[in-house]
């Protein structure tokens, strides 16, 4: 066994999910409903390839759709009312998108959050497939062009990988695009919000910092003055 699968292995040991996915409170005098819609959650699936690397199931958004079309995203998406937690909101969302049984996941940990250019918390769940054999992908041609996998340690190697310095209100930045080339010889770049989720997830796993300075926009922390661009 690799050191990151004992570290997942600590990791789940360590998990609590009654501390640590539970949404707060809504504001005083704000409805149950906007603290629902303003809440998601992803979902970083992990798995043993056949070398014996850690690898990350990875969607191509269909383009088709209003928002981020044709963007490489890990499954998941904004929380439902009936969703218990943040945990329960990735495991249904990567049902619907992908075919995933959520009795295959084995849920590891749950990530600090970013909150999106849209205002929304996004959470990033981490768990653990341990028979890749038994999940048969299922796409929803609704939402899901393609499902692919990455090697999560390429999250934090400079290699094939650009930046993109920009500002915002007097703070500058980094956008981080990863180049892919899966087995079927189609080529993804994986970049901006998705990207940093993989590097914090790569990180956590890995226990140790990107080879790179990854400078985030200070927006993604406070959701506060995200710039009005359409993608970023």
């Amino acid at each position: 066994m690799g050191s990151a699968e004992l570290r997942l292995q600590t990791l789940a040991q360590h998990f609590r999910p009654e501390e640590s996915v539970k949404p707060p409170p809504p504001p005083t005098g704000s409805a149950s409903s906007d603290s629902t819609t303003k809440r998601a959650a992803v979902l970083v699936c992990l798995f043993k390839g056949d070398d014996g690397e850690l690898r990350v199931i990875l969607t191509k958004r269909s383009s088709s759709l209003s928002s981020s079309p044709g963007d490489v995203a890990l499954p998941g998406g904004k929380r439902d009312e009936a969703d218990a937690d943040d945990v329960d909101t990735a495991l249904r969302e990567a049902k619907e998108e992908i075919g995933l049984d959520p009795s295959l996941v084995n849920v590891v940990t749950v990530l600090d959050h970013i909150v999106n250019k849209h205002g929304v918390t996004v959470v990033p769940v981490i768990g653990l497939l341990s028979d890749i054999k038994a999940f048969s992908p299922a796409p929803n041609a609704a939402e899901v062009e393609a499902i692919f996998d990455a090697p999560l340690e390429m999250f934090l190697k400079d290699e094939k990988r650009r930046e993109e310095e920009r500002e915002w209100m007097g703070d500058k930045y980094l956008l981080h695009y990863f180049d892919f080339e899966a087995d079927d010889g189609k080529e993804y770049v994986i970049w901006a919000l998705t990207a940093a989720l993989l590097i914090s997830a790569a990180s956590a796993v890995y226990e140790r910092p990107p080879a790179f300075l990854e400078r985030r926009p200070k927006f993604w922390t406070s959701g506060q003055g995200a710039p009005p661009c359409p993608r970023f």
